[in-house]
């Protein structure tokens, strides 16, 4: 179909076929996408789907979609086209927004099909003044102009709720420039992050990227595993901190769904992994409520030391794991003071240790190294941006319109006053109807005002 440019690649560009037709293998292919895993390693195609359909997934780049030529040529195609669509309809529509409506010919007005016409008897000066007064009371603004032997009135309400649909049509630009700017400029990346460790560097997926410097030293202060009583894991928990020319900057706790927000990145609780051979315990001073952080080895041929407590202790043999996937660990304990203590404690528990000296409390649990998902997306608020545009957008086109109001005062045929009244809006007929029928009532209930019904 040609339009008013003439122009073939225009009018390809501007064919609503086109749009259809690009919104559709979009929906379809992020159908796909969501079904068939992405970015697995080639031979899980071949186990899940066989050699045959992997190869041909392979070749059309199904495993990556979201990242295919195909697959962005497609955004760009569409780009282009609402683009190109928003352009060829935003002048009509801001004609439309803008026109001077007093210039509307009293013909059309008598065609309009909800119309009302109402005599006057107090003469065409004082109803023009009752008009007004009428409309005002109703809340609608008049202009006005003297138009065939008679005066035209215009009241219009929700004129720039014609802009809405160029409010989406942009909205999805803008959030298709949020997600390039992302994709550029931001990037996905991970680290296994030991209990008590830290790291000023995270990692890309793919080998073939070096490690990405974060600018800062990022620190896991503790891992906690909490079980249901089946004795499988109901939520693992790292104590995060940030620090910075050796200053701590932030420190929080996260878990799954809540993560932690820093210098324009976002640290995501994805997994953990027990340390073999590592264990971690605290010593806590009962007297003095001293407290130290150790990392115990197993086995091992040499005892973990706290010089300012003279204490020497380690883990001699381990027990497990029972029905509830729990250890038992053998602990040899020595102050430096009579016959060092040996003991059996449980995983995850805290036991009291009676020395000569002093009585300290020791907690001990497997080492963990917590995994986090670190994600930096500059055009994260750019989409945010788009999608508050879309929803003001959709919620202007389902429930708003544009409602027109013409009042024509002038004398009929027989030299009578008369007041004609109508109006027009482009969506919910019945909803204006209603507004229409309210404004008539107001005219009949007026007394300087007689009425009957022409419409």
């Amino acid at each position: 179909m040609k339009n008013k440019h003439g122009n073939i690649v225009w009018n390809f560009f501007a064919s609503v076929k086109l749009a259809l037709f690009t919104l559709f293998t979009l929906a379809a292919a992020s159908i796909i996408g969501t079904i068939i895993p992405q970015n697995e390693v080639a031979s899980r195609y071949v186990e899940l789907y066989g050699p045959g359909v992997a190869k041909v997934f392979q070749a059309l780049d199904i495993p990556n979609m979201y990242d295919s030529w195909w697959f962005l040529s497609l955004l760009v195609l569409f780009s282009i086209n609402l683009t190109i669509c928003t352009i060829e309809r935003f002048p009509h529509i801001w004609k439309v927004v803008t026109h001077d409506n007093l210039t509307t010919k009293v013909s059309r007005l008598q065609n309009m099909s909800l119309r009302r016409v109402f005599k006057s008897t107090i003469g065409l000066e004082q109803t023009n003044a009752a008009v007004q007064k009428i409309m005002a009371k109703a809340g609608w603004k008049t202009s006005q102009c003297a138009k065939d032997d008679g005066t035209l009135f215009f009241s219009q309400k929700g004129a720039w709720t014609r802009l809405g649909v160029i409010i989406v049509h942009v909205s999805i630009l803008v959030i298709f420039t949020g997600a390039l700017i992302g994709k550029f400029y931001g990037y996905k990346a991970s680290i296994m992050l030991p209990e008590g460790g830290s790291s000023d560097v995270v990692y890309r997926s793919s080998d073939d990227h070096p490690p990405i410097p974060l600018g800062f030293t990022l620190k896991c202060n503790d891992f906690k595993l909490t079980y249901y009583d089946t004795g499988m894991p109901k939520e693992f928990r790292s104590n995060l901190s940030v620090v910075k020319n050796g200053k701590e900057l932030l420190s929080k706790s996260i878990v799954v769904n809540d993560p932690m927000k820093f210098g324009g990145l976002t640290f995501y609780q994805s997994s953990y992994q027990a340390i073999d051979g590592q264990f971690a315990a605290t010593l806590v001073n009962e007297s003095s409520q001293a407290k130290q952080k150790f990392i115990l080895q197993y086995p091992t041929k040499q005892a973990t030391k706290w010089p300012a407590e003279k204490i020497s202790f380690g883990i001699t043999d381990v027990e497990g794991p029972d029905m509830m996937r729990r250890f038992r660990y053998k602990i040899w304990f020595s102050d430096g003071t009579g016959t060092p203590s040996s003991f059996w404690m449980n995983q995850e528990s805290t036991v009291k240790v009676k020395r000569p000296g002093s009585n300290y409390f020791l907690s001990l649990s497997p080492r963990f190294a917590t995994g986090l998902q670190v994600a930096k997306d500059p055009g994260v608020w750019v989409v945010y941006t788009g999608c508050i545009m879309m929803i003001l957008g959709l919620i202007i086109i389902f429930f708003m319109s544009h409602k027109r109001i013409w009042i024509f005062v002038s004398k009929n045929e027989d030299g009578e006053d008369q007041i004609l009244i109508n109006g027009t809006s482009n969506k919910n007929k019945i909803g204006f109807e209603k507004i229409m029928s309210s404004l008539y009532e107001k005219f009949e209930d007026s007394k300087l005002l007689q009425g009957e019904n022409h419409g």
